[in-house]
């Protein structure tokens, strides 16, 4: 192929949006670095590029004929891949802008081919540092504390559950340097780390005057706050001397605010040069993590520290590349535990795991444990039996489900806009049938509005107020564009609550509109995923009147304290009106009710993670619109994500 036709099939690519233009100019970028490069270079690096897009961390070139079939390649992108082949054999062209080999040499090369994996060098030297972290971490010698059978048997009293996953977890963790607890909704992470924190400092005061410097991290300001409440309550409950209990933090901040995040770099303040102070680090919502962010947390993390990751390994992956958790827990189901460790926690548990026993464990997965009880969902739980159907891939179980109405689920199948436009207001499709989706938030607004001169302090707590109300319900779906997607959604549900009376306005500006923010703004505290709410408040210079203000409960305060603000709409650029989030956005959430919109037409995004992401998001109510062979197909659909991060995992 010419360079003239390569030029033409990325015109056609971009054309066709196959490509972006941000893939289409990195392509051509190589082709004008090296004059004799082959076509074929260019065009896997453009494909390489819109593979990160979709959160692939490489290219596997094995993959390729899959790709092509999935994505219905057309007859020249076929043809280029088909030159890659030599029998067998892969044969990718030479050029000095690709490293061919296990050590990235030359170093100046962006592109690095591993095997059958094509990189970015970025993410190659990402993926190769976070599994050295880790395995580093892994390696360390255990080195079980002396009293720790004594103090797990306090603090985890005898139950009828056998084996106890949540003592077995708090046990592994407390003899090694890396722990994840993984865990589907209500199955007690939080309760968990909580437990674990008290078992740690507990140890620690027995033998030191200094207590453990122990920092609480999540990935976004939603997941801060809500990890900040859950462990606040379940301190007062904790069984540990006072001096323990003072000795572990409630406060939460996002990883960019421990790090250090700088505007306009992506580097942080903390790195190897400047480690964090800290002796242990807790990072809730670890699916959400993406592979740059946890090189960087590994990066600033102290040699001596403890790393501990809590997370559901079924919720959808990290907008940015990569699925650390999910790579990091891809054996979790089984185990994988060897005798050693089984013998280990017989002696100092009383836990038997002989079930869980494999002839091929791993190191790293004597670091692993899964919590395997739901406390939030029980035996008649329409949303707890859903999201275990969803996320066995049992398509006809889930249908059989959906089409048994329970208390706390329900299905619209044929849902149309108007249908719509009532569960979203209404929280029913059947109007007014009980004060249920934006009405209840929008209606408690009127009724408890403070006097015009009841004080700072009253419209603080009725902002407070407001923000809990709007939580009780949330709108959910799978697309940021088009009829279905978050863009329409949002006209569609503001057009609606306006002809109610509802609202003041559809458009700019008004009373009630909840807005998420998109970008992280550090002059202002607010962190991308936080979610405020437009309010109507007593002028503040004194004179007759109105302003209307921007409420957040923001977590991104030095102190990780979660604070009310107000911040003037004109301070805001940017932000997304949130009446309809997309089930990425949502994670790090929950909400009394949550309603889901899939789309009427298949999509690559629908996936069994996204439909299980989006009925957990629910805690006591959950409704879905869409047809059965939409759930259906989304069921049978598994998020795959090309990565070399599990393969290193193993060496």
């Amino acid at each position: 192929m010419s360079p003239e036709a390569l030029s033409a099939l990325l015109d056609r690519a971009l054309e066709q949006q196959r490509l972006r233009p941000l893939d289409v100019a990195f392509a051509r970028f190589l082709a004008e670095r090296d004059a004799r490069i082959a076509p074929a270079l260019p065009w896997l690096a453009a494909v390489l590029s819109r593979q990160l897009a979709d959160g692939h961390l490489c290219l596997d070139l094995d993959l390729l004929p899959m790709l092509a079939e999935e994505q219905d390649w057309p007859a020249d992108w076929r043809a280029l891949a088909e030159s890659l082949r030599e029998g067998d054999a892969l044969r990718v062209p030479d050029s000095p802008l690709l490293a061919a080999n296990s050590e990235g040499e030359p170093a100046h090369a962006p592109l690095v081919l591993d095997g059958t994996r094509l990189y970015l060098r970025r993410y190659w030297n990402h993926e190769r540092s976070v599994a050295h972290g880790i395995l580093a971490r892994v390696a360390r010698a255990a080195n079980p504390p002396e009293h720790l059978a004594a103090e797990l048997g306090r603090l985890f009293p005898a139950t009828a559950e056998a084996p106890d996953w949540p003592r077995i977890a708090c046990a592994l963790a407390a003899r090694g340097a890396f722990g994840v607890i993984t865990g589907g909704p209500g199955t007690g992470k939080t309760t968990t780390v909580v437990r674990l924190l008290g078992l740690l400092q507990t140890l620690q005061l027995r033998e030191h005057a200094q207590p453990l410097r122990i920092r609480l991290a999540a990935p976004t300001g939603k997941a801060a706050a809500r990890l900040n409440a859950s462990i606040s309550a379940q301190l007062a409950r904790l069984d540990v001397d006072d001096a323990v209990r003072a000795a572990i933090p409630a406060d939460v901040v996002t990883l960019h605010r421990l790090l250090g995040a700088r505007p306009d770099t992506r580097r942080f303040r903390h790195d190897r040069r400047n480690p964090l102070h800290l002796d242990v680090l807790v990072i809730d919502e670890a699916s959400m993590i993406d592979l740059e962010m946890m090189a960087a947390v590994l990066a600033a993390l102290p040699e001596p520290a403890r790393l501990i990751l809590l997370g559901d390994k079924d919720q959808l992956s990290s907008v940015e590349a990569g699925a650390v958790l999910g790579d990091l827990c891809r054996r979790a189901d089984a185990g994988h535990y060897d005798h050693v460790t089984a013998q280990w926690l017989k002696a100092t548990t009383g836990d038997e795991i002989d079930a869980f026993v494999q002839g091929d464990a791993q190191p790293l997965d004597q670091h692993i444990a899964m919590l395997r009880t739901s406390h939030r969902f029980d035996a008649r739980s329409g949303i707890g039996r859903l999201a275990q159907a969803v996320n066995a891939g049992a398509a006809p179980a889930a249908l059989a489900l959906l089409q048994t109405p329970t208390p706390d689920l329900a299905w619209l199948p044929d849902a149309d806009a108007a249908t719509l436009a009532t569960v979203a207001i209404d929280g029913s499709p059947t109007p007014h049938a009980k004060p249920g989706g934006y009405r209840h938030y929008l209606e408690w607004l009127r009724a408890h509005r403070p006097a015009a001169d009841a004080g700072e302090a009253a419209h603080a707590a009725w902002a407070r107020g407001a923000l809990e109300a709007f939580n009780r319900f949330q709108l959910l779906c799978a697309l940021r564009r088009g009829p279905h997607g978050v863009e329409g959604l949002n006209r569609h549900v503001a057009a609606a609550l306006r002809a109610r009376g509802l609202i003041e306005g559809e458009h700019g500006w008004y009373e009630g509109r909840p807005v998420l923010l998109t970008r992280n703004d550090y002059s202002l505290g607010l962190m991308n995923g936080d979610i405020g709410l437009c309010l109507r408040l007593p002028s503040t210079d004194g004179t007759p009147g109105t302003r209307l203000a921007v409420a957040f409960l923001a977590t991104a305060d030095r102190d990780g304290a979660t604070r009310l603000r107000f911040v003037a709409p004109s301070r805001l650029a940017d932000v997304d009106t949130a009446w309809a989030l997309t089930v990425h956005k949502s994670q790090g959430s929950e909400f009394d009710h949550t309603a889901l919109l899939l789309p009427p037409d298949p999509n690559a995004v629908l996936t069994r993670e996204l439909l299980y992401t989006g009925i957990t998001r629910a805690r006591r109510r959950f409704t879905l619109l869409g047809s059965a062979a939409i759930v259906e197909q989304a069921v049978a659909r598994r998020t795959r994500r090309h990565s070399g991060l599990g393969a290193r995992l193993e060496a």
